[in-house]
């Protein structure tokens, strides 16, 4: 029993299989000439026409069910009328609005929505979809 190396991965095989144990490479021994020096590797045919290379979608994080909105207008919601909670109203997140709406004459709300609308206007886009589950225009 003779011992040859693979010619993909380079382990030891034996002429006695008909594919690598490691890699899964399949041997084609012609002759006996050849099982003592090298097994022979075979190409699979190729297409006599060029393929182009298939266009696989990428998942951005975006769900297209989430409903359209602008992270502008948020933020300028968020900087005049946020006190009241009239950003989280049109972003959609209606009990967070209600709460705004309660604590409304603490004027806690008003500096929270603030802030708020600094961070919405200098978001960056795709960040600011995923966050808040929106699609934008």
């Amino acid at each position: 029993m003779s011992n040859i190396e693979c010619p993909q991965c380079g382990a030891p095989a034996d002429v006695t299989l008909t594919q690598c144990k490691y890699c899964g490479e399949k041997f084609n021994f012609q002759n006996e000439q050849r099982i003592m020096q090298q097994p022979v590797y075979q190409q699979p045919p190729q297409p006599a026409y060029q393929t182009q290379p298939q266009q696989v979608p990428v998942y951005d994080g975006i769900d297209p069910s989430w409903p359209i909105k602008n992270k502008n207008i948020a933020g300028v919601l968020a900087i005049f009328l946020g006190g009241f909670g009239i950003h989280k109203f049109y972003m959609g997140k209606i009990f967070q609005g209600i709460i705004y709406l309660i604590f409304c004459w603490t004027y806690i709300p008003s500096i929270i929505a603030f802030i708020e609308g600094i961070i919405y206007l200098l978001s960056n886009e795709h960040n600011f979809a995923v966050k808040h589950r929106v699609r934008l225009r």
